[in-house]
Order: C-alpha cells, then sequence, then structure tokens
C-alpha cells in the first residue's frame, strides 16, 4: 500500500513555527510501505518559518488577517495531483492544521479553541475518495 504522510510528521522542519512533528507512531506504522511525504503549505510557496494560520469563515488567513488562502488552495492543489499520480491509498496528516486536520481544526479565533471540521488538504483528500487517517488516531 502506497501511504501519504504529512512531511512534518516524518521530521521535517516545515511547520509554521520552522519545526517538525515527528512521530514516531507513524515512523513505524509505515514500515513497509511506499512513502510519499509532502507540505501542501511548502507545496503552495509559503515561506518556513511563517505566521500560523487558522480558517475564519472559509478562508485561510494569519493572526493579523492576512488571506494565504490562495497559497494553502494552490499547495493542496499540487499535492492531490501528486497523491493522485502515485495512486496514495490512505493519508496520515497532522492534527488540527488548517491543511491537514481531520477530525477537528482551531476556530479562526487564534484563541486554541477548536471545533469539528478539516483543514483545506484534508477536504481535497476526503473529495477524492482517499482515506485520510488523524495522526493521534493511530494505534
Amino acid at each position: 500500500m502506497k501511504i501519504f504522510v504529512s512531511a512534518c510528521l516524518l521530521g521535517e522542519n516545515c511547520k509554521y513555527n520552522g519545526g517538525n512533528n515527528y512521530s514516531a507512531k507513524v515512523a513505524e506504522f509505515i514500515k513497509g510501505h511506499e512513502v510519499v511525504a509532502l507540505c501542501p503549505e511548502v507545496a503552495g510557496g509559503l515561506p518556513v518559518p511563517r505566521a500560523s494560520a487558522e480558517i475564519v469563515d472559509g478562508t485561510v488567513k494569519t493572526k493579523s488577517g492576512q488571506s494565504v488562502d490562495e497559497e494553502f488552495r494552490t499547495g493542496a492543489q499540487k499535492v492531490i495531483k501528486e497523491v493522485l499520480k502515485q495512486k496514495v491509498e490512505l493519508a496520515i496528516l497532522q492534527s488540527r492544521s488548517p491543511s491537514c486536520g481531520v477530525n477537528e481544526i482551531y476556530d479562526g479565533s487564534f484563541s486554541g479553541k477548536k471545533i469539528k471540521g478539516q483543514g483545506i488538504f484534508a477536504k481535497m483528500l476526503m473529495e477524492q475518495g482517499i482515506k485520510v487517517i488523524d495522526v493521534e488516531d493511530i494505534e
């Protein structure tokens, strides 16, 4: 099985703050599988580090109100094309991210409050019929 993994989960320093979300559970889970690891936000041209962003009324914005929606959507579309080309069957994504959140995302108030919902890329994967798993749901 070919698996897509949010690049930050495999230790790539591509998070908004310049760090990563390395997960030993993910590294163990993907052993023996072909893996495609990318960051949709970086694919959309956003720098590392960058201002944190949340989905505000359907648009991805930074706390200062700057829209980064085009970069998020462009990156998600680029990575979706690669996922489809590579015939990925499963995606493991970073929790709560405005790109990759599977079960919940931040509510857009930049207060740390979470709501049910998906990030831009996670939603696109689901629309393509690709199974997505939140990293926190890996046993």
